[in-house]
């Protein structure tokens, strides 16, 4: 340890006696994560056995040992036989937190760029969609009646462009509790999805001909909005801990795109030391991170991770939510939320781009959000996904024959299966005749013909009575086309 036990204990019981609301397994955590953080827990150090921390602060080992399981979780510790030590993480020093007095933007904000409508059917499989049936519409609709009951005809204008001030505010204390986010309302900017946030970020943020580098394999719903925006493209490899940083000779990025919680289409969550090095390099060369959250809302074992914008003051980080895929995708309500600099420097552009609308709906979900609803339905959301998705394992375990492995899967509505040397887009739409509807991972890489293949397998909106099956027929298909290869 290179700070004393006295001390050790001291930062933790002090924490433990300031907490506001939180349990104690959270305070602990927070007090842990911020003194590895600022450096007050040194690279290498030992911390003392969870045994010895639950007995010194009066408190269960059970809680001592989640905490510890998080942290080692997001890879601010290592765990092993011999106790906790704490990870490597890149200088803090490098990362410079003081916010800019005045962020420059683009000249080109008066150009709108058409939206373009998507309709997709919902075929099992499909990934990205989720258990819509499970939706307490009955609630909705009760809470609905009674914003219009309520308000009526004032809610028929325009309303605010940001969106609705009930709804942002609702918005910024759940993103406190559940993603560590520290914000209010002036930050946060309600959008049509997440693709209009990311049109808004680019409309904001960049000029044509800035590069972006972007993880691959990656979200092509992204990447379509950057090549329409006429940014171009360079793809960053995914391992382990998530987009890999590199130190190749690419051209410096206006934006970095990722999904550290939950990476789409692989699954794989971004460590600690990564995400820091990330911020570091993006402070450094003027560059944002546009962070799309996907599916942080499930995860399986432990708690969920923190955002990436909530991890240090005043972070070059622009994060992107949807209520698409935790309610429904007619919904087509997303948001955005902005350092607070930045907020502050666009708001009159946001009043030029975006004209408002969907009031009542936006109010409703207020409603939704403040009154539990929306946590509860979570919780309730978690449990289901997370009996299919082992559904779906035992269902692959069973029917495919081929040689395969499935990638992360630790939470979310998806797995995705490599299967090496099948033609993925051929059997993706031969399985459409069958009414399945899985992605073909190839398709996910700047260019398929160098990618990996496999099936991304969408389990949110399909039941687990039709997993056998469903993967029966796609085994059967991935022979058939493998065989018509050979």
């Amino acid at each position: 340890m290179n700070i004393p036990d006295d001390a050790f204990y001291g930062l933790l019981a002090k924490a433990v006696q300031l907490r506001d609301g939180e349990t104690l397994q959270r305070t602990i955590y927070h007090a842990l994560r911020h003194a590895i953080l600022n450096g007050q827990l040194q690279p290498k150090s030992r911390l003392p056995g969870s045994r010895a921390i639950a007995q010194q602060l009066l408190l269960s080992r059970n809680t001592i040992n989640a905490v510890l399981d998080q942290l080692a979780t997001e890879g601010y510790l290592l765990r092993d036989r011999q106790g906790s030590q704490v990870a490597t993480l890149p200088h803090s020093s490098a990362i410079d937190t003081t916010a800019s007095s005045a962020i420059s933007l683009p000249p080109h904000l008066s150009q709108l760029p058409a939206g373009t409508r998507r309709d997709s059917p919902v075929l099992a499989f499909t990934p990205g969609t989720p258990a819509v049936n499970y939706f307490p519409l009955p609630l909705w609709r009760r809470l609905l009646d009674r914003v219009w009951r309520d308000e009526g005809s004032m809610l028929l204008g325009y309303g605010d462009s940001a969106g609705e001030a009930s709804l942002r505010v609702a918005i910024a204390r759940h993103l406190a509790l559940s993603r560590g986010i520290d914000c209010d309302a002036s930050q946060v900017v309600i959008t049509e999805g997440a693709r209009e946030g990311l049109n808004l970020c680019t409309q904001l943020l960049s000029e044509r001909g800035q590069p972006v580098w972007f993880e691959d394999p990656g979200y092509f719903g992204a990447r379509s909005a950057f090549i329409s925006a006429g940014l171009p493209i360079h793809g960053l490899p995914v391992d382990e801990e998530g987009m890999c940083f590199t130190s190749s000779e690419l051209p410096a990025p206006r934006f970095i795109f990722t999904s550290p919680s939950h990476q789409y289409p692989l699954g794989n969550l971004m460590s600690a030391p990564r995400r820091l090095a990330w911020l570091a390099f993006a402070r450094q060369h003027d560059a944002w991170i546009i962070e799309d959250d996907y599916d942080s809302e499930f995860r399986y074992s432990g708690e969920p991770i923190p955002a990436m914008l909530g991890m240090v003051p005043n972070a070059p980080v622009v994060y992107l939510g949807t209520f698409s895929k935790t309610l429904f995708p007619s919904l087509r309500i997303g948001f955005v939320v902005m350092p607070k600099a930045l907020a502050k420097s666009v708001q009159p552009a946001i009043h030029s781009l975006l004209r408002g609308g969907h009031r009542v709906e936006q109010r409703t979900l207020a409603h939704f959000i403040e009154e539990g609803h929306y946590a509860r339905h979570l919780a309730s959301m978690r449990r289901l996904y997370r009996k299919r998705q082992a559904q779906l394992r035992a269902a692959i375990q069973q029917e495919l024959t081929l040689p395969h492995c499935i990638s992360a899967g630790e939470g979310g509505m998806h797995l995705t299966v490599k299967i090496a040397g099948i033609d993925d887009g051929k059997v993706v739409d031969l399985a459409r005749q069958f009414q399945l509807a899985p992605a073909a991972l190839s398709r996910f890489y700047l260019d398929p013909s160098q990618g990996e293949t496999g099936l991304v397998l969408g389990y949110g909106n399909t039941s687990a009575s039709r997993f056998v099956a469903g993967i029966r027929t796609l085994n059967r298909l991935m022979v058939q086309t493998r065989r018509g290869s050979e």
